[in-house]
């Protein structure tokens, strides 16, 4: 259907050209050289268009799928509406055309007409077919029916050039206008998926409908709406969405009845009223719509380290900066120690936490351990240092006692993302430190466990706490794409359609004002958009 409908509108153009050329005793030869350059550049450009796709990675190809889906979609848009109003009157456009490029005597002018022409449906047919392929159940048996369609159209459009056949254009166009625009909408919900694959959308992408039942692999049905008409079997919100505002506005603008169609100061007066109507909802939609906020506790519990039961043993608090402040983590354990970080902006870093983009502290606090010895033996450093004599300590020169001083390093980790606390844990170290009994320096010593460790710098943040975190962000990520496309992404559409129906409705008051003032004989002042015009 689509070879048989964008193939016949080439050739009625060749074969008006054609006939109006012989009419007036003319050779073909400069028609045919511009005819056959348009069809080649429109296969290359096909092809190019094709082996550009091909070479792009996976999410670039479902990019291009859409960029290729939107303009085909522009195309056959704009050239159903224009054969609908004229098809009637092809032939005289086409022939006055012809007639200049013979006035200027020029072989030249004659093959541009009819290579530009041409070029334009072979184009728009290139691309259209293009992106129909891209989502064909089968491509393969896609290309048979498009040439099937463009050799039924070429021997239509010779029959209607030697006049065996006759056929009612306006009513062919308009029948299979209807057909192309139902395909044309299959292409929105198709470009719509690839740029969601693209990773270009990612709004309103619930499924709407299960249509499982309806479009069955294998089955007639689904070859017909889902590979002809483009219709998938979990289309999404945002595909339905779309698919119906296409359908059903470009219907209306195409099919309307001419005689019930507004005059031309009715239809200004109706398209200032829609813009000054999609303006206050473009507006309202950017100042009211919700700005979202992450569905967090703003506590989370602590369990002990290496523990195999994990057990609560306190709680963390997180306050968030202020312009005054910087954030804080209140650290209380149930034995009642409590702690607070401080958690600078200088100190900060960033890191990607589990595919969410967070900021990380880390933070070290020293502290003498309590009930420590002040004094240790040679033998009681080697049981410390795992059964060895450490490195730098000789036990002929330095045969002890020593002067012990026996602190805990808490090293506490932290991640934060948009003001949500992520995760947090401590790995504490052990510091023993040597002196007398001959030692010219002090001696350090990592000791690994002393035996007691405490609550308050042995514990990580409890797993279901950073599942439901990171549930919470993502969720997060998702409202705020939703934002952007309700909150700025549709008003800003709504107010370019706003601009374009209050130009349009411009346009038609200077028309009329023009054709006022050259209707009467006396002066008027100049046209101008004001309540006069609209009266």
């Amino acid at each position: 259907m689509i070879g048989l409908r964008e193939g016949l509108e080439a050739a009625l153009i060749v074969g008006i050209i054609a006939a109006f050329l012989r009419k007036n005793g003319k050779r073909l030869t400069a028609m045919w050289i511009g005819v056959v350059l348009a069809v080649i550049l429109s296969i290359i450009v096909g092809v190019a268009l094709d082996l550009a796709e091909q070479s792009l990675p996976q999410a670039r190809q479902e990019g291009m799928e859409s960029v290729i889906g939107g303009i085909a979609v522009f195309f056959v848009t704009g050239m159903i509406a224009w054969m609908n109003a004229h098809a009637h009157n092809m032939r005289q456009q086409l022939e006055a055309e012809a007639a200049n490029a013979l006035s200027q005597a020029s072989a030249y002018a004659l093959a541009s007409m009819a290579f530009l022409a041409v070029l334009k449906e072979g184009f728009e047919t290139s691309v259209f077919l293009l992106a129909t392929f891209s989502v064909a159940q089968s491509a393969q048996m896609a290309v048979v029916g498009a040439v099937i369609g463009l050799l039924m159209a070429v021997i239509i459009g010779w029959g209607i050039y030697i006049g065996g056949v006759k056929i009612n254009l306006s009513r062919f166009f308009s029948l299979t206008g209807a057909f192309l625009i139902l395909v044309a909408a299959g292409l929105v919900i198709s470009s719509l998926r690839t740029a969601h694959e693209a990773g270009w959308l990612n709004v309103g992408q619930q499924t709407a409908l299960n249509l499982s039942w309806l479009v069955a692999p294998g089955t007639i049905q689904s070859a017909l709406i889902t590979g002809v008409l483009g219709i998938p079997a979990d289309p999404r919100q945002i595909e339905v969405a779309g698919w119906l505002i296409y359908l059903i506005a470009v219907a209306l603008f195409v099919y309307w009845p001419l005689s019930l169609r507004p005059g031309p100061r009715l239809s200004a007066r109706l398209r200032i009223t829609a813009a000054a109507a999609l303006a206050a909802v473009a507006l309202a939609m950017f100042l009211f719509y919700p700005e979202p906020r992450p569905a967090i506790a703003d506590q989370a519990t602590i369990v002990a380290v290496a523990d195999a039961d994990p057990q609560p043993i306190g709680t963390l608090r997180l306050d968030a900066a202020s312009a005054d402040s910087p954030a804080t983590l209140e650290i209380s354990t149930r034995d009642g120690q409590k702690k607070t970080l401080i958690l600078r902006s200088d100190q900060r870093q960033q890191e990607n936490y589990e595919g969410i983009e967070a900021s990380v502290w880390t933070l070290s606090d020293a502290s003498r351990m309590p009930d420590s010895p002040s004094s240790v033996s040679l033998d009681d450093v080697v049981a410390l240092n795992g059964g060895r004599i450490p490195i730098g300590l000789n036990p002929q020169q330095h045969p002890g006692p020593y002067r012990a001083d026996l602190s805990m390093n808490c090293s506490t980790r932290v991640w934060i993302a948009d003001g949500v606390l992520l995760d947090a844990n401590t790995s504490a170290s052990n510091v023993l430190t040597l002196s007398g009994s001959g030692l010219q320096t002090p001696r350090t010593l990592m000791i690994n466990d002393t035996g007691a460790p405490s609550s308050a710098c042995h514990w990580q943040v409890d797993e279901a706490y950073r599942d439901q975190a990171v549930a919470a962000l993502n969720l997060l990520a998702s409202a705020r794409d939703e934002r952007q496309f309700w909150a700025v992404a549709v008003p800003v559409a709504l107010a370019i359609a706003a601009i374009l129906l209050i130009v349009s409705a411009g346009r038609i008051l200077i028309r009329l004002c023009r054709a006022a003032k050259a209707d009467t004989a006396d002066s008027k002042p100049p046209c101008s958009l004001n309540a006069d015009n609209l009266d």
